[in-house]
């Protein structure tokens, strides 16, 4: 039984001090500071290498909006998130495995908070961004993984054409 009150206690103290961290964090993201790392679903972008913005809208109805997204590999994305609901909402891009676990995680510990490139947290009312490069093609999943949301089907899909295939979207004039 001390076992596992002492367990119990180290996690909610690991999680007491993992959120009062993240309260004293600067959440405005700067320019350059991003962290470049490669993941299934691709990589950080550069700002300037974006030609294309996806806006994304986000509600208290657990929804997406859209909430099927379709880019070509090698694209660069600005994502512009706008949470019009009342509660917080987050964007996290990933596979489906990658959030199953995260949002399970979200669940044991509510008020964890990442902030990781592929992630937005958008507070009511509010605008985030993320910028990202698809550089892998597949299919691939984006979610709110705050608690409860996920469950609701706070989900959607993005779907990255791969660069050699056609893609059949009717876009021509590329030069060869």
């Amino acid at each position: 039984m001390n076992t596992i009150r002492r367990t119990l206690m180290a996690a909610l103290l690991l999680a007491w001090t993992a959120a009062m961290a993240h309260n004293n964090e600067d959440h405005g993201k700067k320019p350059g500071a991003v962290k470049k790392e490669q993941k299934a679903w691709g990589i950080a972008g550069d700002l300037k290498a974006a030609k294309r913005v996806i806006q994304v809208g986000m509600t208290d109805n657990m929804r997406f909006t859209p909430d099927r997204i379709e880019v070509r590999q090698g694209e660069t994305v600005r994502f512009v998130i706008r949470n019009s609901g009342q509660v917080m909402h987050e964007f996290v891009l990933g596979t489906k495995p990658d959030l199953d676990e995260h949002a399970a995680l979200m669940v044991k510990f509510p008020n964890m908070e990442h902030d990781e490139p592929y992630m937005a947290h958008v507070g009511p009312g509010k605008t985030g961004e993320i910028v990202w490069h698809f550089n892998r093609a597949g299919d691939f999943d984006f979610a709110c993984l705050i608690a409860g949301h996920y469950q609701a089907g706070m989900v959607g899909k993005i779907k990255v054409v791969a660069a050699t295939g056609a893609t059949g979207d009717g876009h021509s004039g590329h030069k060869h």
